[in-house]
């Protein structure tokens, strides 16, 4: 919606923060003589509440820094130097057009790789829609998994309750128990905040579950600092109280779930005092929330990323979505899991996508294992990648691995940006990208019910482009005869809202426009899962065979880190590190912010004061991080924030101002036992002085 005139007090317009974050913001842009000059958020939105973050607060002053990428680019340096020369945009299009012909005339459509990146979660311009997915699909392009980010958590929810959307996170406000596990909102998706103090002052007891004191752990009532990777040990621990206790909903567990007994059975082999032996945990504090559980309703459960981020990240949201089943939380409003909500928004992404225009079956590549694909793939290698929204040189693990796959002089590389990230300093073509109040776009919130409209508040500066709109150009450069890949923005954002689920009822583009945002037509309260779940059978499931099928134990149940609990890897690395969201930075965004940048410092590495003694280091020191895999070079800061054993640091470092590598150097391709995520957290590091 565009609101106001052009005189002092400007027009104001009505957006929403593309970030990959739960709380997908809605936002308002005031704009004056064409220029943008004031950002917030929406007020009337009943997530936002008028807040954005400490990063979007700064979001009109980065699109405006000197580095903007403006024109389209070709290199003329060798590849990871970064020296460019300005083209036009014919030249561009001219040279990508070819490039591609030859490609799939030698190598065929699957040696074209468009690798989507999280950079904006837009349905027109982002990851979610897959900005010119229709283009590559008429190539006959290689698919691409975005699953960086929460891949191993959905697929554990889906083979847990069929669906990765769990309780409303707003519904936080009604629990009596809250715990946040491995989430750190006060640092990332701060929105759910409020609704967790709307809990606490009706009396909600917080529990933060996280092997480091975050800031939000340091405002919790308790906090419990398990060993990364170990959490669905814990979470077997805490059920094996309340069993013992006999506080299971025997009802809710006859009537709704599948497997129950022998899932108990898995429970009794998991007492306080193993689960403690294997989380680091005590044993009486196990005991002592299990007991709180046990008597409290409802308890809900607020997971996120961070918790999935391991070999077993699938396995622990099977045993997480388990706990309100065996309580029976998952039939009361305030009770259950909250991981996402994407599950519930029930868009047409068929219809967008259009996978039906491509010639034939086509193979898929991981986001997470650009390396792999890059070095390994065959049959046929990858030969031309397009970058969007996307900045793997610093946010993909087993970095070294992807450098020297980006470095190929045989693959032709086009990266769509804002800014002079590590992975434009690879490409072969620059193209210059829009940010999100220069063009138009569909949003939902992975962290509440709500779609948002982005509403375009001023003009794209110098030659920049929206995604949508640079593929419509080269496919009308290569000579694409397909109507489809031509859809204006406005037309493919009403074939996604064309579904006939009933939850979209009055949901049309024309009242997005008009009034901004709208909540999803789902039921008030919104007990999703409180008369069955959309599995196979009916029931959350505690046995599965959508999990046994995918080569998972089709019993929920704990499968240890692979790195952080293998003795051998201990001995050569003691220390697990976790390397977890900046406060300044948004993955690998806003690190270019000269004032982010000063707020968080050089990187920094926490270690529990008996682990610097052991090592004989000092705060403030030096430091290199590394395994066999790689290094990056960090401040110490001692701390007893951190559990001995553990290492923290945050990611988002763009590694060309951080000594030339981040935490990702360190971090291995291994993919998660379900899902096909990254291992950003089962990793071992020793920790030295710096030479």
């Amino acid at each position: 919606m565009v609101d106001g005139d052009s005189g002092p007090a400007g027009l104001t317009v009505l957006g929403a923060c593309p970030l990959d974050c739960p709380d997908g913001c809605s936002w308002v842009v005031t704009v004056r003589d064409g220029k943008a000059v004031r950002l917030r958020g929406n007020p009337d939105h009943p997530y936002t509440r008028g807040a954005l973050c400490t990063k979007v607060n700064r979001w009109l002053e980065r699109a405006e820094q000197p580095d903007r990428i403006l024109h389209p680019m070709r290199r003329v340096g060798a590849k990871g130097e970064g020296r460019f020369e300005r083209i036009t945009w014919d030249e561009a299009l001219d040279e990508i057009a070819d490039r591609l012909r030859g490609v799939i005339a030698e190598h065929g459509g699957e040696a074209v790789w468009p690798y989507w990146g999280t950079g904006t979660l837009g349905y027109l311009q982002g990851c979610e829609g897959f900005g010119g997915r229709r283009f590559f699909n008429v190539l006959g392009a290689s698919a691409h998994a975005v699953d960086i980010c929460s891949a191993a958590g959905a697929a554990g929810m889906t083979a847990a309750i069929g669906s990765a959307g769990g309780m409303d996170p707003q519904d936080l406000a009604h629990a009596r128990l809250v715990l946040l596990w491995g989430t750190n909102p006060l640092t990332s998706g701060h929105h759910v905040w409020k609704f967790v103090q709307d809990a606490r002052r009706a009396g909600a007891h917080l529990v933060a579950i996280d092997p480091v004191r975050t800031r939000t752990a340091q405002q919790a009532d308790e906090h419990l600092a398990p060993l990364p990777g170990t959490d669905a040990a814990l979470a077997l621990g805490l059920l094996n109280v309340v069993v013992r206790l006999g506080a299971q909903d025997e009802e809710f567990l006859r009537d709704h779930t599948r497997g129950w007994e022998e899932f108990r059975e898995r429970i009794a082999e998991f007492p306080p005092e193993r689960a403690a032996e294997i989380t680091g945990v005590p044993a009486a504090d196990i005991v002592a929330l299990g007991e709180r559980i046990a008597r409290t309703r409802p308890t809900a459960i607020r997971a996120t990323q961070g918790v999935q981020r391991h070999s077993g990240g699938g396995a622990t949201l099977r045993v997480l979505a388990g706990i309100p089943a065996v309580t029976g939380d998952w039939r009361l409003r305030g009770g259950g899991l909250a991981f996402s909500t994407s599950g519930h928004i029930k868009l047409n992404k068929a219809a967008l996508y259009r996978d039906d225009l491509r010639p034939g079956p086509v193979r898929t590549l991981s986001m997470s294992r650009l390396g792999e694909g890059l070095l390994d793939v065959q049959d046929p290698p990858v030969k031309a990648l397009f970058v969007i929204a996307a900045n793997p040189a610093g946010s993909t693990p087993h970095q070294n691995r992807v450098r020297r796959g980006l470095a190929r002089e045989d693959l032709f590389t086009v990266v769509l940006e804002q800014f002079p990230t590590d992975t434009v300093d690879y490409a072969d073509i620059v193209l210059p990208a829009t940010a999100q109040h220069e063009h138009a776009d569909l949003h939902e919130g992975y962290g509440h019910l709500y779609l948002t409209w982005n509403e375009p508040a001023v003009a794209p500066p110098g030659e920049c482009l929206p995604t949508s709109e640079t593929f419509r150009r080269l496919a009308r450069r290569m000579g694409v005869e397909e109507p489809a890949v031509y859809d204006s923005d406005e037309r493919l954002a009403e074939q996604l809202l064309a579904s006939d689920h009933p939850w979209m009822a009055g949901v049309t583009l024309d009242r997005l426009r008009e009034e901004g945002f709208v909540r999803m037509a789902v039921p008030d309260p919104f007990v999703p899962y409180a008369g069955g779940f959309p599995t196979p059978s009916g029931r959350l499931e505690f046995r599965s065979a959508r999990a046994a099928g995918a080569g998972a134990d089709p019993l929920a149940g704990y499968v240890p880190p692979f790195e952080v609990a293998d003795p051998e890897r201990a001995r050569r690395y003691p220390l697990a590190l976790v390397s977890a969201a900046s406060h300044e930075f948004l993955n690998t965004q806003f690190a270019n912010n000269p004032e982010l940048r000063r707020r968080a410092g050089d990187p920094a590495v926490r270690v529990h004061p008996d682990d610097a003694a052991a090592r004989g280091l000092a705060d403030g020191q030096r430091v290199r991080v590394g395994n066999d895999r790689g290094s990056f070079e960090a401040v110490l800061r001692v701390s007893d924030q951190v559990r001995p054993g553990v290492a923290a640091t945050s990611k988002g470092h763009w590694p060309k101002f951080a000594g030339g590598s981040n935490a990702n150097a360190v971090v291995d391709e291994r993919a998660t036992d379900l899902g096909g995520g990254p291992v950003f957290h089962d990793t071992r590091v020793e920790i030295t002085a710096a030479g």
